[in-house]
């Protein structure tokens, strides 16, 4: 559920505002057409990263290094939108447009189809020839390995992710210090800190119920009161999941008091992601529960209060995972040349650029960042992945979830019963399990 798994809406609107090819265009670049493919002297690169944001800088930086290091090929980039290679990848991974290397979104649904159809390249041996497979933690690498199946967690590398997601919370300090509010340090802290804004006249916690946000909110609650087990059993299906077990029903009905309390606001039920974090960026809401993705333009945009982010105080366990791989497909004409990149994008140099524009790399520590709120970004990472933290997104274990978990919470918000609403969750989770082989 965040692109609708990783990326934020604002960005998604503004790459698809700004495509205007479509996928099967002519390749170009740099004044000439892809003549080479084949012969060693191309690379074709396809990427879905905003072209300001940290992880586009990092990987315009991996294409210089690689034409420095292959003076003799050209590279042939082009940026696409998540929805292009959403929508289309299976078709144009199984023809001769194939890029011979590429971005593209973790899960079952995605990568793990693909793989399933033969239509990516097993990274396994590449992974440990470099040693990859230690530089990235089990749990950061779930979303990379497949099985035959096509589910998460195999034995087989199909991507290769260069760097870390999470949910953490974002703190307006400045209102925190006017009202005279503790930060909180555990969820007791939490919820008195929420009860003082909210009597003092302020919607504490910003939120949007058209997006990815509030599905984040009531999974982050159900994470709370889960195990280890209960996470491998909802996402890897190693065991059964009652949605109206303790988790599960903690969450819908903790959802629903702080409905009814005002620590949420319902009208925010039509809210996008962009327009939570306006509330945050307008000092509306001295809370927010989200993604580090939107670190990166948080830090553009705030320029009047002081804010700080901490991990959310009341779980040992958030919504997060690996990022975003690279994948080369099984037609890719130029896989060793596509290899090569990928090292370089894993490399000490690129891996640090990654950490000091903002965001959270898996192969370099927080002590060699100096950009200071960076470095708090990536010690929360990396506290959560040495406590097998990361408990992944909620929509993840079934094709066509996220719409699922979109109009469940929607309807918590607009005053649905939380019984139902976790029935609605049930539905298709039970609907795919009672027809996995």
């Amino acid at each position: 559920m965040n692109n609708p798994r990783t990326r934020t809406v604002r960005r998604r609107s503004l790459l698809l505002a700004a495509s205007t090819f479509a996928l099967l265009a002519p390749l170009t670049a740099c004044g000439g057409s892809d003549t080479g493919a084949g012969d060693g002297k191309t690379l074709r690169l396809w990427h879905y990263e905003q072209q300001d944001g940290a992880l586009s800088r990092a990987w315009d930086a991996a294409i210089a290094e690689f034409k420095k290091t292959h003076p003799d090929v050209k590279v042939v980039f082009e940026r696409k939108t998540f929805e292009q290679i959403q929508q289309n990848a299976g078709m144009i991974l199984n023809s001769d447009k194939a890029p011979d290397v590429m971005e593209y979104n973790k899960g079952n649904a995605t990568t793990g189809l693909l793989a399933k159809q033969g239509l990516l390249t097993d990274l396994t041996p590449l992974v440990k020839e470099h040693g990859w497979d230690k530089a990235i933690s089990e749990r950061a690498s779930v979303t990379a390995r497949y099985d035959a199946k096509g589910e998460m967690g195999g034995d087989k590398w199909y991507g290769i992710p260069n760097y870390g997601e999470f949910v953490l919370t974002y703190y307006n300090d400045d209102l925190f210090k006017k009202y005279k509010v503790d930060k909180p340090t555990d969820f007791k802290s939490f919820e008195a800190a929420l009860a003082k804004f909210r009597a003092a006249g302020i919607t504490p916690l910003a939120n949007a119920g058209n997006d990815h946000p509030a599905g984040h909110w009531l999974y982050l609650l159900a994470l709370s009161k889960a195990t280890d087990a209960w996470v491998d059993d909802y996402q890897l299906f190693k065991g059964k999941v009652d949605f109206h077990g303790p988790e599960m029903t903690y969450a819908a009905d903790k959802y629903q008091e702080w409905l009814d309390k005002g620590y949420f606001e319902k009208k925010d039920v039509g809210l996008k992601g962009s327009d939570m974090t306006e509330q945050f960026v307008s000092q509306k809401r001295p809370i927010m529960v989200g993604g580090n993705w939107w670190f990166g333009s948080l830090t553009t945009d705030i320029t009047d209060f002081s804010w700080s982010t901490a991990p959310y105080p009341g779980s040992e366990k958030t919504l997060g995972s690996g990022g975003n791989h690279w994948v080369i497909p099984t037609r890719a004409k130029n896989k060793t040349l596509a290899e090569d990149f990928i090292a370089i994008t894993m490399s000490d140099k690129i891996q640090k650029l990654i950490g000091e524009e903002g965001n959270v790399p898996l192969a370099a520590k927080a002590d060699t960042i100096t950009n200071a709120k960076s470095k708090g970004l990536i010690t929360a990472f990396d506290t959560y992945q040495a406590d097998n933290g990361l408990a992944f997104y909620p929509d993840w274990p079934v094709a066509g979830y996220y719409d699922t978990w979109l109009a469940s919470t929607q309807n918590l918000m607009n005053g649905g019963k939380p019984d139902t609403v976790l029935d609605e969750l049930a539905a298709p989770y039970e609907k795919y399990i009672s027809t996995r082989s």
